[in-house]
């Protein structure tokens, strides 16, 4: 059945078909003969009488009183018949009497009860049912501490609570974005950075606070890019480096600037010794920046330079044994970093090597089984690094490999269900890894789909879907454990993966 011309939730305009989610609010606009369902996030609670009974207070002074006594009929009858009309006073006089101890209904003390009852958090079921005042107050307590334990539970429910190994949206940035960063700073936020809105690269940043869940603005770039690296430094601080400016071509920088978040501000630093985008950037052991390959504007490179954050500059290093980019790079165990895949100035390369931070000289290292650019490179907690996907030239990939640097080499591991290129891999705190999204380069369609990676088994298996497709997107740890996926595909949208 064809989409709705308007999301029904949030009123955005989308396609009349061929379009499973709102780009705006993420709801799934799939529809039923009655109509599209809005998703969990977006139902609504039922109204209060399907779930709770109202003890409404009676008028004031009560309901009006029925069948009292007549005492003009009373005199007509003592009239006619002296004996009964005096039998009749007597207990006219008695039922008087007995009823003097008991309250009336419009009272004091009936309209307490009335407005006990109509102020109950639960309902007063006791009191209708005929029990004492006491009873029935404690009973509407009892519930009503129920019901507000029940909302508490709820509501924890709805604040930590998803569902393990889903999705779930959260606050959304204040523009759409790809081939940008996103970097989780040691307070636990999320800085977001760059990037590029259909063809116009930014230069804007925002702030996500996992803690409310929400995007807020910080300062901006001094130069819009997109294609750049982000690395955290250190003292907290986080480089940005390169990047492309253009609008139409490459237009490579060798700017670069630091974003304190102290101050929320960029500031800029030294630029390095050439133009470069689609690089990789490599925090070392010792606080320095490897900055390797890339495309510049005079082509794909091979050299790699240094940054240091104690003068805040670059220094030429060593070279790689070939150019690269779109290549992947992983700080090892021993302080060394492999550098993968790639595209050379003709073809994708299976080709891999080893920087030397003691030395500053790369060297060769075993070569994968498939080649690859545009593929994830995960160091696992017990030092290997798992590569996968990516693009080969002509198809997306759903092989992986694993890089052991005890042997040098790379060996097989099971494949991914999907093909995928400029997707993401996230180390999570059990060991496994998130693969999320990316691009079926055959297909010419984005993935909602996302897998996990299990070093145990050697084996991925399907997790929950994410609520739109993504790629050129990015995903980072938060400290709680949870992953943020953000943006892709001109998205502004995010969502949180609970592992």
């Amino acid at each position: 059945m064809t989409g709705p011309a308007f999301c029904p939730f949030c009123g955005a305009k989308v396609p009349a078909a061929g379009q499973r989610h709102c780009s705006s609010c993420g709801a799934d606009l799939g529809a039923s003969a009655a109509g599209p369902l809005p998703p969990p996030q977006y139902q609504q609670p039922l109204p209060p009488q399907q779930y709770q009974q109202y003890q409404q207070p009676l008028p004031p002074g009560g309901p009006a009183r029925k069948g009292g006594l007549n005492a003009a009929a009373v005199g007509a009858v003592a009239l006619v018949v002296v004996v009964v009309g005096a039998l009749l006073g007597g207990a006219f006089l008695l039922s008087r009497s007995s009823s003097a101890s008991t309250p009336a209904p419009g009272s004091t003390a009936g309209q307490t009860q009335g407005q006990q009852a109509g102020t109950q958090t639960a309902p007063a079921s006791a009191t209708q049912a005929g029990a004492t005042q006491a009873g029935a107050t404690q009973a509407g307590a009892t519930q009503a501490g129920a019901t507000q334990a029940g909302a508490t539970q709820a509501g924890a429910t709805q604040a930590s609570g998803q569902t393990k190994g889903t999705f779930a949206l959260t606050g959304s940035m204040s523009t759409g974005r790809r081939m940008f960063q996103a970097t989780t700073l040691a307070d636990g936020r999320v800085l977001v950075v760059g990037g590029r809105f259909k063809n116009e690269p930014l230069a804007s940043a925002e702030l996500y606070d996992p803690k409310t869940g929400t995007f807020s603005s910080t300062g901006s770039l001094a130069a819009a890019r997109d294609s750049f690296t982000a690395t955290l430094l250190k003292d907290g601080r986080v480089l940005i480096a390169g990047g492309d400016k253009g609008y139409s071509g490459v237009e490579a920088l060798s700017s670069a600037e630091l974003y304190d978040p102290k101050t929320g501000t960029f500031s800029s630093t030294g630029s390095m010794t050439t133009d470069r985008e689609s690089h990789t950037a490599t925090l070392l052991a010792d606080g320095r920046v490897l900055i390797t390959g890339g495309f510049s504007n005079d082509g794909p490179l091979s050299s790699a330079e240094l940054y240091d954050p104690a003068s805040g500059k670059f220094s030429p290093t060593g070279s790689m044994k070939t150019v690269r980019n779109g290549h992947t790079a992983t700080l090892l165990s021993d302080g060394t970093v492999l550098l993968a895949g790639g595209y050379n100035e003709t073809d994708v390369v299976s080709s891999a090597e080893l920087y030397d931070p003691k030395t500053g000289t790369f060297s060769g290292t075993g070569s994968m089984a498939n080649v690859r650019v545009s593929a994830t490179a995960t160091k696992l907690s017990d030092g290997r690094v798992l590569v996968a996907g990516g693009l080969d030239g002509k198809n997306s990939l759903a092989s992986a490999e694993v890089y052991d640097p005890k042997t040098a080499t790379f060996g097989a591991t099971t494949s991914m269900a999907d093909v995928r290129e400029d997707h993401t891999a996230t180390l999570l705190p059990d060991g496994r890894v998130l693969i999320a999204g990316g691009l079926d380069y055959v297909a010419g369609s984005g993935l909602d789909s996302a897998e996990l990676y299990d070093p145990a088994t050697g084996k991925f298996t399907s997790t929950g879907s994410m609520s739109s497709a993504r790629s050129e997107h990015a995903a980072t740890l938060l400290n709680d454990g949870r992953v943020l996926i953000v943006g892709g595909t001109d998205d502004a949208t995010a969502e949180l993966y609970q592992p």
